[in-house]
């Protein structure tokens, strides 16, 4: 694998809000977050991207009842719940969760 021109391409999927697009057409979806944060940990270049940003992007996202959605306002989906705590984990953020009511979603499902 050429790391240099995958950190390239993943880096430059980030958008001014520190969110991710994941295709040609735009889209943006905290799914692409998680891959692009956790390829770049795997790579060893979380320092490619504005790290902050992302989380901010991310915890944007965090809904009401605990959980997240695939962006800010969308509402609380079990896999949008594992891509942002998993992004979340992997830059050290997730005290920002709320695991009570997290939980308490969750076990609701």
């Amino acid at each position: 694998i050429n790391v240099e021109k995958a950190v390239e391409y993943v880096s430059k999927l980030q958008q001014e809000d520190g969110s991710f697009v994941g295709d040609k057409w735009g889209e943006v979806d905290t799914r692409f977050s998680f891959c692009a944060i956790a390829s770049l940990k795997l790579l060893g270049h979380l320092n490619a991207i504005d790290l902050q940003k992302a989380v901010d992007y991310i915890l944007s996202c965090m809904n009401f009842d605990g959980g997240f959605g695939c962006r800010p306002g969308s509402e609380s989906h079990s896999g949008q719940i594992y891509c942002c705590l998993g992004a979340l984990a992997i830059a050290d953020s997730l005290h920002h969760v709320n695991a009570d009511m997290l939980g308490w979603w969750l076990c609701e499902r």
